[in-house]
């Protein structure tokens, strides 16, 4: 339930409040599942009980469920405006995209992956100069297991790069003002899910580290297409007001610098603006 004292800013940067809720539910269906069991048998309780484990693999594997907790999929906004989302990086393309993004006068969110940052500082540190924002997108970017990964490897896949990103930034502060200043809390925000999939073990440390998630609206599958033709013509088809449109860097294919160029300029020509959710 949403409060209605809460601010628009609070609205939409939603951390989740009950993350273990879960377990209640599962718990509840499961017990429900032994009595149908008991009294009618198997004939009846083999259906309960795959009945009752759906919503949790559609809560697994659909990018937009809320069963686990809530997650961003559009700015509520009418005027053409979106939220560009690029996925997966620092990598060798990270500078190149941002002089295509300058050029353009838009902004995006890098969502990082913790162990490619912490190799790779100055490329955050170039987003964060250029008025860009990071989010965590996990430490080892597990893309076939995510789905799958327990309670402990889950906290430090994000706890990891939390800390990660929060060092780098803060060591930026601290730059730009030209001097050491103790105690900046600062961190990325928002959190991308890898390949988008959740478990019931997501919220829990996103609540630990006041992180939201945020899934998309518009995709092109730019992660492993490689025609961006093709693929920024997918992603005009989900453009909309407060679109939250999904972006890769550094992917195999080479072709991600391009698809952003021709977006950008798709964008230019049906009039939209780029932006990025307010701040807290």
């Amino acid at each position: 339930m949403t409060d209605a004292s809460a601010s628009p800013t609070d609205r939409l940067h939603r951390v989740p409040r009950r993350p273990h809720a879960w377990a209640w539910c599962l718990a509840l269906s499961q017990l429900a599942v032994v009595a149908i069991w008991w009294r009618w048998g198997w004939q009846a309780g083999l259906p309960a009980m795959v009945a009752s484990h759906a919503p949790f693999w559609w809560g697994t594997l659909w990018p937009h469920s809320r069963l686990f907790g809530p997650v961003l999929n559009r700015l509520p906004i009418a005027d053409r405006a979106v939220w560009l989302t690029i996925d997966d990086g620092p990598s060798d393309d990270t500078v190149t995209i941002l002089d295509a993004l300058d050029a353009h006068g838009a902004k995006a969110t890098f969502f990082l992956v913790g162990e490619r940052a912490a190799r790779r500082p100055e490329l955050v540190r170039e987003i964060l100069r250029r008025g860009h924002d990071i989010g965590n997108h996990s430490t080892t970017h597990p893309s076939t297991w995510f789905w799958a990964l327990g309670p402990s490897r889950m906290r430090r896949e994000i706890a990891d790069t939390q800390r990660i990103l929060g060092e780098i930034m803060q060591m930026d502060s601290m730059r730009t003002d030209g001097m050491r200043t103790e105690g900046i809390a600062a961190a990325p925000r928002w959190f991308r899910a890898v390949v988008g999939l959740s478990n019931p073990f997501v919220h829990a440390p996103l609540k630990t580290h006041g992180l939201a998630r945020a899934a998309w609206s518009a995709r092109g599958f730019d992660g492993v297409a490689g025609d961006p033709a093709k693929v920024v013509a997918r992603i005009e088809r989900g453009l909309a007001p407060g679109a939250i449109v999904l972006l890769h860097e550094g992917a195999a294919h080479g072709g991600n610098v391009e698809t952003i160029r021709l977006l950008l300029q798709r964008l230019d020509a049906l009039g939209y603006r780029t932006m990025l959710p307010p701040l807290l």
